[in-house]
C-alpha cells in the first residue's frame, strides 16, 4: 500500500514547473488517439481528485488524531478505510464533523490512494469504481451543490477503448502513470494547485482559437488583477486590504479570478462570483477553484449566458437587494455575434447607454459587468481595439460613458498575445465616480518580447503599465492625461494613436557635416578605383574609367 501521509512542504518555482512539465509529458505520452481537449479533461479529473484525497486525509488525520491508523501496520487499504472497518458506529458523527471542518466528505473507497491502487493492481473494477466515485463527489460530498461536475468526463466513451476491458486498462495506465509522476513530490496537496495551472496552460497553448474559451495569458491576469486590487479612487495609496466581493461574468477556467484572490490574500475577499457558458470550462473553473483552497461557501460559479442574464442572482428587480461587486474583471470573446431581441432596449442593463450591435457584442459584455459595479469599484475588461473607435451603436454608447465620466483608462497591448488572436487588444477601466476629469491613454503596445508562437509581456512591461496607471503619470510616447475637450474634438475617438503619437523625431541634418561625408566618400572611391586599376593593369586588362 502506497503511503497516504504526504507532509505538505512548500515547493519552489522550479520544482512547481518541474512537477507541471512531468505531468504534461505524461498527457502528451498517453492521450495516443484522444485529442488534446478531450483527454484535458481527463487528466485535470484526476489531479483534482488527487487534491480533494490529500486534503480530506490530511484534515482527518488531524481530527482523529492518535485513532488515525498507522500506515505500516496496514495491509491492502488505506488508513483511512481500516478506520471505518473498525469504527462503523463513529462514522456519521466523524462526517458530520468533517462536513463542518472541511466542508465536504469522501468515502475511503474513492480516494486517491484507493484509486491508484486499483491501478497499480490492474484492477478490473477500476472504471465501475471511478464512476461511482465521480458520482458520489458530485451529489453527496460537498455542502454545496456540485451536480454535473464530471459531466464532461465520459468513462465510457470509446475514446479510451473499444470495450470494457480495454477502456479499464487504459484507465489503469493513465492513473498509474500520474501517481508515478506526482509520487516523485512530497509536497501533499497545496501545490497542485499550480500543476492545475500549469497544465491548464499548456492544454491552451495546444487549443488554438478554442483556448479564449478558457484562458487568459498570465501576464495579462497579472496586469487586471494588480489594477482591481488598488484603491479605486486614490490608487496612489496602494492595495485594497478587503474586497467584499468580486465577479469574472466570462470567466473561463477562473484563473483571474484566483489571480485576484492570491493578490489579496488568505482573508481579502469575501466572496468570488464567476460565470461561465461553456459547460466543460464552467467544470474546470469549479474544480480550480477547489484546487486552490476556496472553499465551497466563499465561492459561486454559474452555469449560463451573460447576454442574456440567465443569472437568477443577477435578476434581482428590488434596488435593495440588487448585487454589486468592489471589482468586476473579464475577458469576454472578441467580437461575438449576438442575437438581441426587440426588449433589450429596455433592459436595465442597456436601456440608459443602448444595445451593442449584432455583429459585436463587446460593448453589451462590458454594460453587463458595468451595470454590477459599485459606485466605488472599478472594472477592467480585455476588449478588441475596434471599441475604441467603431462607429454607429458602439459609437453613441461610448460617447455616453465618456459624458458621464465612467472610462478612466484605456491601455494599449502588443498584438499576438492571445492564444486565440493575432489581433491587439486593450484594457479599458471604468469607474461609477472617478475623480481625474480626464481619461489616461497608455500604448504599451511596443513593449514586449517577441516570441515564436505568441509574444509576451516581461516582468518589467507589466510593471509599468501597473505603475503608470496607479501615479496616473504623462510620458512621452508612452502615457497621456487627455483631457474630455480633446476627446470630443476628436468625436469620442478613443483610438490611442489620435493621443500619443509613437513617431520618432527625425534628427536635425547639417549640411557642412552631410557635405563633408560625401567629400571622405568619394575620396575613398576614387583610392578603392585606383587599386582596382592596378590589379586590372598586371594582368593585362583595360582599366576602369
Amino acid at each position: 500500500m502506497v503511503n497516504s501521509y504526504r507532509k505538505k512542504t512548500k515547493m519552489t518555482e522550479e520544482n512547481q514547473k518541474q512537477l507541471g512539465k512531468i505531468l504534461w509529458n505524461i498527457a502528451d505520452e498517453l492521450r495516443g488517439s484522444m485529442n488534446a481537449d478531450d483527454f484535458r479533461d481527463y487528466m485535470l479529473s484526476f489531479l483534482f481528485l488527487r487534491y480533494l484525497s490529500d486534503n480530506y486525509e490530511a484534515a482527518a488525520r488531524k481530527e482523529l488524531g492518535k485513532d488515525y491508523p498507522d500506515y505500516k501496520d496496514i495491509n491492502d487499504i488505506t488508513p483511512l478505510q481500516h478506520w471505518y472497518n473498525s469504527n462503523s458506529g463513529d462514522i456519521q458523527v466523524f462526517e458530520d464533523t468533517m462536513r463542518r471542518k472541511v466542508h465536504y466528505v469522501i468515502k475511503p473507497a474513492f480516494l486517491w490512494d484507493s484509486i491508484s491502487e486499483m491501478a497499480r493492481t490492474q484492477s478490473k473494477d477500476l472504471l465501475d469504481t471511478l464512476q461511482k466515485g465521480f458520482k458520489y463527489i458530485e451529489n453527496d460530498s460537498f455542502n454545496s451543490n456540485f451536480q454535473g461536475l464530471f459531466s464532461e468526463i465520459n468513462l465510457s466513451s470509446e475514446k479510451l477503448g473499444k470495450n470494457l476491458t480495454e477502456r479499464n486498462a487504459k484507465l489503469c495506465t493513465i492513473i498509474s502513470k500520474i501517481a508515478e509522476g506526482l509520487s516523485e513530490f512530497s509536497d501533499g496537496a497545496d501545490n497542485l494547485g499550480d500543476a492545475y495551472e500549469y497544465l491548464i496552460g499548456q492544454f491552451a497553448a495546444g487549443s488554438g482559437k478554442k483556448a479564449g474559451e478558457f484562458y487568459t495569458p498570465q501576464q495579462i491576469s497579472d496586469i487586471l488583477s494588480a489594477i482591481v486590487t488598488l484603491d479605486s479612487q486614490e490608487p496612489k495609496s496602494g492595495k485594497k486590504k478587503y474586497l467584499k466581493n468580486i465577479l469574472d461574468f466570462a470567466c473561463g477556467s477562473g484563473s483571474l479570478l484566483l489571480n485576484i484572490k492570491r493578490r489579496m490574500g488568505k482573508d481579502g475577499i469575501g466572496k468570488i462570483y464567476g460565470q461561465e457558458k461553456n459547460i466543460t470550462t464552467y467544470n474546470l473553473a469549479r474544480m480550480n477553484m477547489l484546487l486552490h483552497g476556496v472553499k465551497d461557501t466563499e465561492f459561486e460559479i454559474f452555469h449560463g449566458d451573460t447576454l442574456t442574464n440567465d443569472w437568477e442572482y443577477l435578476r434581482e428587480a428590488n434596488p435593495a437587494k440588487k448585487p454589486y461587486f468592489d471589482a468586476v474583471v473579464a475577458n469576454p470573446p472578441f467580437s461575438y455575434r449576438w442575437d438581441p431581441s426587440n426588449a433589450v432596449a429596455e433592459d436595465v442593463r442597456f436601456k440608459n447607454h443602448g444595445v451593442a450591435p449584432k455583429s459585436a457584442a463587446d460593448f453589451a459584455f462590458l454594460l453587463h459587468g458595468f451595470n454590477f459595479l459599485k459606485d466605488d469599484g472599478v472594472m477592467a475588461i480585455i476588449l478588441p481595439h475596434g471599441v475604441l473607435f467603431r462607429g454607429g451603436a458602439e459609437e453613441r454608447i461610448r460617447r455616453k460613458l465618456l459624458e458621464d465620466g465612467h472610462i478612466d483608462t484605456v491601455i494599449g497591448l502588443p498584438a499576438n498575445l492571445f492564444y486565440s488572436t493575432g489581433i491587439p487588444v486593450c484594457i479599458l477601466i471604468l469607474k461609477k465616480c472617478k475623480k481625474p476629469d480626464d481619461v489616461l491613454f497608455i500604448n504599451a503596445s511596443e513593449h514586449f518580447e517577441k516570441g515564436k508562437r505568441q509574444n509576451r509581456l516581461r516582468p518589467q512591461d507589466i510593471e509599468k503599465i501597473i505603475s503608470t496607471y496607479q501615479q496616473r503619470e504623462n510620458e512621452d510616447r508612452y502615457s497621456r492625461r487627455v483631457e474630455m475637450d480633446e476627446i470630443i474634438k476628436n468625436e469620442y475617438n478613443l483610438n490611442i494613436t489620435r493621443y500619443i503619437s509613437t513617431a520618432q523625431d527625425e534628427e536635425d541634418i547639417v549640411l557642412e557635416d552631410v557635405h563633408k561625408a560625401l567629400l571622405a566618400a568619394e575620396e575613398k572611391i576614387q583610392d578603392a578605383t585606383k587599386r582596382h586599376n592596378g590589379f586590372l593593369k598586371e594582368l593585362g586588362l583595360a582599366e576602369l574609367k
